[in-house]
């Protein structure tokens, strides 16, 4: 099927072919038909299978055919990163059309926000957490909206933003067309969509809660201290071309990029303590292959979508199988084929184990050629303690704590009710060369140690 078969405004079409699709996707050709017809939506589909396409096209196509009268579609996305992204596909496919987009989020000033409601822009974009900051007193700006979409739903959830949501949904008009888009969709997300939707149709593509087959996925067993070390061997490999590595906290991903930059491997980094100009640099540095290496928190698990890349590697394993899934889809998008790497240490193994349960498929553990994965932890002291003894008096922080808010400080949540990233991971680094000399590779030894 073509896209001039689904029935969109030929202002849209012209755009679409400008971009160079020919070939609408299966969730494009599944859904469009059913958002044209006013129909609520609830789509499932593996990441990379063209979402974003798939309500951004009707939605623009039915605002083209009734006059402008302020705000009239809302969308919703858990991360400032996939709101900017979202954003560019709006601007492509409706450049040929009279419309204005606007964007709202954390991490820049309220005050051209603001504006830009109050202007009325046809299309706003938007995070829960700043849009609920903002929208309050300035309801009115919303009495017109037709469409409201949620998407990647069960990152919202997962993200702690549902009950934002609701606040939200309780100032938008009753009367609207609701979409709502995920890669999964699990018992409480079903719940949610009996809350905001009205008799929905769903279209489903791919099977729920699986990897996408174009991902090839392998486990390196390996001890915590040696993570650092088989990550710089790995990149010597050229096929490692775009990497995408993935750890379990902001401070753990500063390590590892400072380690691979020492190392002589442009890196960049994105997550919560990156300013709003400081990730979209990277992002863009990444895409233009300017960096080979982009170290993320799971805050840009679902808001990267930069094509070609060739390897997700998940430094730290993640705690839960949704976190997975998005993780590695980040590869492998639409028909093409990337692999994903998982360093899995005792302490994981029962996540592994529970994952592959989960998705009805094994994966394969595999040893890095060349690297001696049996070198042991290097040797603590009596008790487990390396700090000096404890002087007459003294008062100390419980271990892994510290009084200055240290790297391996634990932080709780925040006043506001927002999420905040907790547990603590590894670092990386070696020699810039890849050379596997014993004094260089105990350096980096040192560095993975708890």
């Amino acid at each position: 099927m073509s896209f001039s078969a689904l029935g969109l405004d030929a202002a849209i079409l012209k755009a679409v072919k400008e971009t160079g699709y020919t070939e609408p996707t299966p969730i494009q050709t599944a859904a469009i038909p059913v958002i044209l017809k006013h129909r609520d939506l609830i789509g499932i589909a593996q990441t990379g299978t063209g979402k974003t396409a798939a309500f951004t096209l009707p939605i623009l196509s039915l605002l083209a055919a009734s006059p402008s009268n302020g705000i009239r579609a809302l969308v919703i996305a858990p991360t400032r990163e996939l709101v900017v992204q979202i954003e560019e596909n709006v601007r492509a496919y409706a450049k040929h059309l009279p419309l204005t987009v606007a964007t709202i989020f954390g991490g820049v000033s309220e005050r051209p926000q603001i504006k830009a409601l109050e202007q009325g822009a046809d299309i706003v974009i938007a995070t829960p957490g700043r849009l609920l900051d903002i929208i309050r007193g300035r309801e009115k700006a919303f009495a017109h909206i037709g469409f409201l979409v949620l998407d990647e739903a069960d990152r919202m959830l997962d993200m702690g933003f549902v009950p934002a949501i609701r606040q939200i949904v309780k100032l938008l008009p009753r009367k609207r067309q609701t979409l709502f888009f995920s890669a999964t969709l699990s018992r409480e997300i079903e719940k949610l969509t009996g809350e905001f939707l009205h008799e929905p149709e769903t279209v489903e593509i791919g099977r729920r809660s699986n990897p996408a087959d174009t991902v090839t996925q392998s486990v390196y067993e390996i001890g915590q201290h040696l993570k650092p070390a088989l990550l710089l061997h790995l990149l010597q490999d050229p096929r490692l071309a775009m990497v995408l590595v993935f750890t379990r906290t902001k401070h753990g991903a500063d390590r590892i990029a400072r380690r691979l930059e020492q190392s002589g491997i442009k890196t960049g980094t994105i997550h919560s303590n990156r300013s709003q100009n400081q990730r979209l640099r990277a992002l863009n540095e990444f895409r233009e292959g300017k960096i080979r290496v982009l170290v993320a928190t799971d805050i840009a698990a679902r808001g990267i979508d930069v094509d070609g890349i060739s390897h997700v590697v998940n430094y730290d394993f993640p705690p839960h199988h949704e976190d997975y899934v998005h993780r590695i889809g980040r590869t492998g998008r639409a028909k093409a084929v990337g692999e994903a790497i998982s360093f899995v240490s005792k302490e994981d193994e029962d996540a592994v184990r529970a994952l592959e349960r989960f998705t009805r498929r094994g994966i394969p553990r595999v040893k890095a050629e060349g690297f001696d994965d049996t070198v042991p932890s290097p040797p603590r002291d009596k008790g487990g303690d390396r700090r000096p003894p404890r002087r007459p008096g003294e008062v100390r922080a419980p271990r892994g704590q510290s009084g200055q808010g240290g790297a391996r400080s634990r932080r709780g949540g925040r006043s506001d009710g927002k999420p905040r990233e907790v547990s603590m991971s590894g670092e990386a680094g070696k020699n810039p060369q890849g050379s596997s000399s014993k004094k260089s590779i105990g350096r980096f030894f040192g560095f993975g140690r708890r």
